[in-house]
């Protein structure tokens, strides 16, 4: 059964982190933002049983739970911890694989611009979305525009639109001067 070693606050007042003692995944990350995407995951679908919540997102040894801003987070945080720590071994979906980038038919230099940007987004981005329990996924990068998604507690955190897009935004211009940065 999962333990939980403790819940953080998020920058987004409708999401909370709960880090546990073991990992749920050895580097994939998933997202969902209802049951009906849950449906073979029991612990993210008995999450979603819960009344208020509206997203789950886990990697490695924490999950962050987002709600609607409906209901205390006192109540929903005993819930959600007695889901995570009723859920059996096998509910908890450990697994050890790692996603692994494609090409998607991306030419040589696409593939090498997705990569440059990426190895970036990994180690200035991802470690502070992480930190605050949430991350992004690059969706597409054209031309000059790269498409980026939000997950767990930066999915709906207002700041995620505006400060942290232009920040990610700023940042990218660093190898790419001309490219546009979009949530999705």
């Amino acid at each position: 059964m999962p333990e939980i070693e403790k819940i953080e606050h998020t920058p987004n007042p409708n999401a909370k982190k709960f880090v546990l003692k073991e990992p749920l995944t050895f580097g994939s990350s998933y997202s969902f933002d209802n049951a009906q995407q849950a449906q073979d995951n029991p612990l993210v679908s008995a999450l979603f049983e819960i009344k208020h919540i509206t997203n789950i997102f886990y990697v490695y040894n924490w999950l962050t739970v987002t709600q609607d801003g409906g209901a205390s987070w006192d109540d929903l945080e005993q819930k959600v911890s007695a889901q995570i720590e009723s859920a059996s071994a096998a509910d908890a979906q450990v697994t050890e694989a790692i996603a692994a980038e494609t090409t998607d038919g991306r030419s040589q230099e696409q593939q090498e611009r997705f990569v440059a940007i990426n190895s970036l987004i990994d180690t200035k981005i991802r470690p502070a979305l992480r930190g605050d329990g949430g991350d992004l996924k690059v969706v597409s990068l054209t031309e000059n525009e790269l498409s980026i998604h939000y997950q767990g507690a930066c999915g709906s955190c207002p700041s995620s639109i505006a400060g942290t897009l232009r920040g990610i935004e700023n940042l990218v211009r660093t190898i790419e001067p001309d490219i546009n940065v979009v949530a999705v």
